[in-house]
């Protein structure tokens, strides 16, 4: 018996002693924030998922554990992207994905192709359509999707997930006809005779939304399961996914559970309704599974996006007279869903791309803060992409974070201007204009209406130019960031953004073992080529969740 007693014993000592054996990277270029300094080191230590230290070479005869060679590549913190849509970029992977298409015939063919190749689905269902890339720069109708898919109805978001394309059986299924309101919040496309033309801008997508048959529990897996590899193969190691119901929460935490999260998710809830009441009813949840999850957030819209018009503006749009894009809801109504979830303290993140949608976010949260008080939240305007001049002192006024996503500005820079004229895009994407007046920038993707891999942003942040390197010297390059600053929107500042900055952010410490090893030197690489860096492994915890092959 005793033997036996020594021998489990022994096999403990074991476990105990596998588990807190320390891991040494020696020979990274490595780079990372150390009491607000951008520091550089040659040497990582981390055990049971956390920092231990880092330095140079030293540190090899100050601790004992397992020795990686990093051979000379390049370490930095894991990236965070501050706004994303993670189910989103999952569905993008099993549906017909049609993003970055540059005329409408190719658009059609591929939704043709796809239906082809699937021909036991009901619903011919997808993402990523621009008609601003387009030659004819117009909406697209249901007509022209007859013309590839008329047996099952075609469902189709916009890019920025702010209009919908249907065909004319799905139309038909949702009852919709002359006689169809324009919802509040919405807009209805129709012809000259009033006939719904196939586009449905925000709010109006809801009478097709409505009908779409509901995803399954495997789909809603499999989604997620693409989802989180291709965050993973790009160095996103946390994200904050823009927008969660009850349904998807409960699948992350299942997942979390599991040990199958590859990166770590702060979810906002989705609205200040049921799905509020429903997973607020505990309160916050600052940290779940290690700091895996989070939800203490609510993702709250003011106004729709500006390709379609559906931003909402002070004044009308430079290129459509008398549009002036749609509101959500009027300022009573936000400012009572802004102030019922800061006074159940949690953080409001506020969904705003017109300076009118800006404008009343600003006011809803100041409106909040009279009634609850500061609480520091950290409360967020998610987008505030065109903000009037005076309004943009507010966001430090009020201890605002604009959050923020540098792809827009170089895929928008085509159109921006037309829409809102030579003056109004002065405060537009203006990120070193926040900076400099001391407001925190957290830097996202909103993928899927952009590609996820945060190289693009880093790059758009950095040198305001598209990936041919237009134009030339940068789209308004005062507003540029330096490589620092935008590292530091990606990383420390996003992990502020989310209360997070003592676990994530940098490689100090205490905090967790979140890095990426990449095949270029960030800080040395030239500007242009910052989008084409390749991030070879992505570690989570201390642990490989991918590997470039």
């Amino acid at each position: 018996m005793k033997n036996i007693l020594f021998i489990i014993a022994l096999f403990i000592g074991i476990g105990c002693s596998q588990q807190s054996q320390n891991t040494i990277i020696t020979n990274v270029n490595g780079y990372t924030f150390s009491n607000e300094e951008l520091i550089e080191f040659t040497t990582v230590v981390f055990s049971e998922g956390k920092i231990v230290e880092v330095g140079g070479q030293e540190l090899t005869g100050k601790y004992e554990g397992l020795q990686i060679d990093g051979e000379g590549k390049t370490m930095l913190p894991g990236l965070i992207d501050a706004h994303g849509h993670v189910m989103g970029l999952g569905f993008q992977e099993l549906e017909v994905n049609v993003a970055g298409i540059t005329t409408l015939e190719e658009t059609l063919e591929k939704i043709e192709d796809y239906a082809n190749e699937n021909p036991d689905l009901d619903w011919i269902l997808g993402r990523g359509w621009n008609q601003t890339l387009w030659p004819q720069n117009e909406f697209p109708t249901a007509a022209d999707l007859d013309r590839v898919v008329s047996d099952r109805p075609v469902w189709l978001s916009r890019v920025d997930g702010h209009a919908g394309w249907g065909n004319t059986m799905a139309m038909r299924l949702a009852g919709v006809s002359q006689d169809t309101p324009d919802p509040q919040g919405g807009k209805i496309i129709r012809d000259p005779k009033g006939n719904a033309t196939g586009v449905f801008v925000d709010a109006a997508s809801g009478y097709i939304n409505a009908i779409v048959p509901p995803d399954s529990d495997l789909k809603l897996r499999l989604a997620l399961e693409k989802a989180l590899d291709q965050m993973a193969s790009v160095g996103i190691t946390s994200v904050h996914d823009a927008g969660v119901g009850v349904k998807t929460w409960r699948m992350y935490k299942e997942f979390a559970d599991q040990g199958k999260l590859k990166t770590r998710i702060y979810a906002m809830i989705g609205g200040a309704g049921p799905v509020f009441d429903t997973l607020s009813v505990n309160g916050p949840i600052p940290s779940y599974a290690n700091d895996m999850l989070a939800l203490r957030s609510v993702k709250l819209y003011s106004d729709g996006a500006l390709g379609s018009r559906g931003a909402a503006m002070i004044q009308p749009y430079s290129d459509d007279p008398g549009n002036k894009g749609l509101l959500f809801v009027s300022q009573d109504e936000m400012n009572s869903m802004a102030s019922k979830v800061m006074g159940e303290g949690f953080q409001a993140n506020i969904h705003a791309i017109g300076d009118a949608g800006n404008r009343q976010v600003l006011n809803a949260i100041e409106f909040g803060k009279n009634q609850h008080g500061d609480q520091g939240l950290r409360n967020r305007v998610e987008h505030a992409q065109i903000v009037a001049l005076p309004d943009i002192p507010r966001f430090k006024e009020l201890n605002i974070i604009a959050s923020m996503q540098p792809t827009h500005a170089t895929s928008d820079k085509n159109m921006a201007e037309d829409r809102v004229g030579p003056q109004r895009i002065k405060g537009g994407y203006a990120w070193q204009t926040f900076l400099d007046q001391g407001t925190v920038v957290a830097a996202g993707s909103d993928f899927p209406v952009e590609h996820s891999n945060p190289f693009f942003g880093l790059y758009s942040a950095v040198t305001r130019m598209d990936h041919e390197g237009e134009p030339e010297g940068g789209w308004y390059p005062e507003e540029s960031l330096s490589r620092e600053q935008a590292l530091r929107a990606f990383t420390v500042d996003a992990a502020f953004a989310a209360h997070q900055e003592k676990v994530l952010g940098s490689l100090e410490s205490g905090k967790w073992a979140d890095f990426i090893i990449i095949d270029q030197d960030y800080f040395n690489t030239p500007a242009r080529e910052l989008w084409k860096i390749q991030v070879l492994e992505t570690w989570v915890a201390g642990n490989k969740v991918f590997e470039k092959q």
